[in-house]
């Protein structure tokens, strides 16, 4: 895990940021910590959901996103076979073009 930081700032509703702050205090631990841990396992649960692979999927064939937010949305060994599945289309597209 990197030890790069990144400031960001975002609005939420009170009621949240309440139930945030309050596990917080249970566990010791401050605001940040919480909402860390929360992002974190929301980003790892979404990469295993497989509507939402499609979609990122879909995102990088399009060229939406890059090779390097496909890996850390989705993993090294999944993006590896995206992008291998991305050159298959990208190569069967131009040989449809050429044969037309």
């Amino acid at each position: 895990m990197s030890t790069d930081k990144k400031r960001v700032q975002f609005r939420a509703p009170d009621r949240l940021i309440d139930r945030a702050d309050a596990l917080a205090a249970v566990l010791g631990e401050d605001r940040t910590d919480v909402l860390v841990t929360a992002l974190r396992e929301y980003l790892q649960d979404a990469a295993h959901d497989d509507a939402l692979t499609q979609e990122i999927a879909a995102a990088y064939y399009d060229d939406e996103i890059t090779f390097e937010q496909l890996k850390a949305l989705v993993g090294a060994e999944e993006a590896a076979n995206l992008r291998v599945l991305k050159q298959q289309l990208d190569e069967d597209f131009v040989d449809e073009v050429a044969d037309a």
